[in-house]
């Protein structure tokens, strides 16, 4: 399986920087919770002295959706979404503990991080504009269609892993208790991306290794280097 991103969005997001982890041997029944309380921790230094929305992470994103016609405060990247969210309520829901410690990473460093089901996956991901004719399963079981030119994760079958970008994952390639294999990427449009989502990427890798004992792959890609192959 391989993942990249098309030539169009290097070429209109040039200031992009992606981080890709692919690792094997995933389980749901991993205890998280210091790991949790420590990257939350750090969201919470941060929040309390900047709201998300002066984040430059997030600001960087919000440019981004409006460049995209979308309305940066109807339609918000994952890790804003996530910040919101636990500056009003302390703390953010459990799903599956890898999912927990992706979501917790993310609003430490205020980055998008999506996790994909790679077996729910047909050959790639490309991150790419909508064609019209893609699918998109939601997490309720309902069945959508984006509009062309919308920017989308879409496999070798047109199934749409992902909506607007890092605005919202599918239901079909979800994290769940079955779930072995994984396909982490984590993106960035901020003045310090790239040693940003190095550090991410540092940071999720040693978790793996230290609470699954796996060994996950990974590597930042860029313009020269657009593809990871697993």
């Amino acid at each position: 399986m391989r993942f990249q991103h098309s030539e169009d969005i290097w070429r209109d997001f040039p200031e992009l920087v992606p981080g890709v982890i692919f690792v094997r041997g995933i389980t749901g029944d991993v205890a998280v919770d210091d790991r949790l309380a420590t990257f939350s921790e750090l969201a919470a230094k941060r929040l309390a002295t900047a709201s998300e929305g002066e984040m430059p992470e997030i600001q960087a994103w919000r440019r981004a959706f409006s460049k995209m016609g979308l309305k940066p405060t109807q339609y918000r990247c994952a890790s804003e979404s996530l910040l919101r969210r636990f500056r009003k309520e302390g703390a953010l829901p459990r799903l599956h503990p890898l999912i927990d410690l992706c979501n917790a990473v993310s609003i430490a460093y205020a980055i998008p991080v999506a996790v994909f089901d790679v077996s729910k996956i047909a050959e790639y991901v490309e991150v790419r504009y909508a064609t019209g004719e893609e699918t998109y399963l939601t997490f309720a079981g309902e069945t959508e269609h984006p509009p062309a030119g919308e920017v989308i994760f879409a496999d070798a079958e047109g199934k749409a892993h992902a909506r607007r970008w890092t605005n919202r994952q599918s239901g079909h390639s979800a994290v769940r208790d079955a779930t072995t294999d994984v396909l982490i990427v984590a993106e960035a449009l901020h003045g310090t991306a790239r040693e940003d989502v190095e550090s991410l990427v540092a940071t999720l890798t040693d978790e793996l290794t230290a609470l699954w004992r796996a060994t996950p792959r990974s590597l930042i890609l860029s313009p020269s280097a657009p593809e990871f192959t697993t």
